[in-house]
């Protein structure tokens, strides 16, 4: 049965990214507002759902190795497989202002969350024994931050509206805009709740441990939207609404999602929460050189990210 729901999930997944990405490009273009805001917004929220209600859930549970697991998990995979995935189908070209603003502040972000769950310790970080936390003060900080991020996002695209207001458009009707976006939301909360229970009880009856799934599985499962919604879009030619989702997405999980459980209850955590971090500020600074240096990601680099998630995925199966 379990194989069954985690087939019916992914169909539900693909078809909602597409019903998604369909009507979020279509209201971008009646509110003449640019792809890449729609993407760093009501498309990221979108696709950040399951690691919302995940997560949330875990915090609740007080199972915070599966909450800070599937966040960091979640944002490496983005970065890796999504953007490696979509540059292979397209060659990822990213907009200046992304690589100016969303993309730098996504790291600036990272770093602070190294700093907040070390416990600004490098003698603690290097014994490795002892335990670290994210407290209430640090998730009332992301949460902030993510106001702050969300004022900024909707006032450059008041601003861009106007370089737009010229351009000739094919679109949907509003109504269909929006029936298409609610039923793609609808499609990839639920195809990704399907997808993660069922491939988790499938996990677990192999005995792996809540670590592990949080940070394979469960990150696979609640990237999965961002993964199929970010490949339709490149597909489509609509790379900003690629990019700016999986920035987007980043930065809704850390700040939005990290802040809200760290705020429910404070989430302890182990070195290797610390080491996972690391890990992904150093994905982030490659993805970033990498799109920076001739503002696209090429097929050979998006080729060269999901090595890197290969070996990154071989660290944690054996460590």
């Amino acid at each position: 049965m379990s194989y069954l729901l985690l087939v019916l999930g992914f169909v539900l997944l693909v078809k909602g990214a597409d019903f998604f990405v369909d009507g979020s490009s279509s209201v971008a273009k009646i509110l003449k507002v640019p792809s890449i805001v729609i993407g760093l917004t009501v498309v990221a929220f979108g696709t950040s759902m399951p690691e919302l209600s995940v997560s949330v859930t875990a915090a609740l549970n007080g199972n915070n190795d599966l909450a800070v697991s599937n966040v960091l998990g979640s944002n490496i995979f983005n970065l890796l497989v999504v953007l490696g995935c979509c540059a292979l189908v397209n060659p990822v070209h990213a907009k200046w202002s992304l690589l100016k603003k969303e993309f730098p502040f996504s790291i600036f972000i990272t770093v602070i969350l190294l700093l907040l769950v070390s416990d600004f310790s490098v003698t603690k970080v290097i014994k490795g024994t002892e335990s670290f936390s994210l407290g209430k003060l640090g998730g009332l900080l992301f949460l902030i931050l993510f106001a702050i991020f969300l004022y900024a996002t909707v006032k450059s695209a008041l601003a861009s509206r106007k370089e737009v207001q010229d351009e000739d458009y094919k679109v949907m009707s509003p109504l269909r805009s929006g029936v298409y976006i609610v039923g793609g939301i609808a499609g990839i909360a639920l195809g990704g709740d399907l997808v993660v229970d069922s491939a988790s009880d499938i996990a677990a009856a192999f005995g792996l441990s809540q670590t592990f799934i949080g940070l394979t599985i469960v990150a696979l499962g609640t990237s999965l939207p961002e993964l199929v919604t970010s490949m339709v879009a490149a597909g489509k030619g609509e790379n900003d609404l690629a990019v700016g989702n999986v920035v987007g997405s980043n930065i809704f999980n850390i700040l939005l999602i990290l802040g809200v459980s760290a705020v429910i209850t404070p989430i302890t955590l182990d070195v290797t929460a610390v080491y996972d971090t690391f890990i992904l500020i150093i994905a982030s600074l490659v993805v970033y050189i990498a799109a920076i240096s001739k503002r696209e990601i090429r097929r050979s680099e998006g080729a060269l990210f999901l090595l890197v998630y290969l070996m990154f995925f071989v660290y944690i199966l054996i460590r």
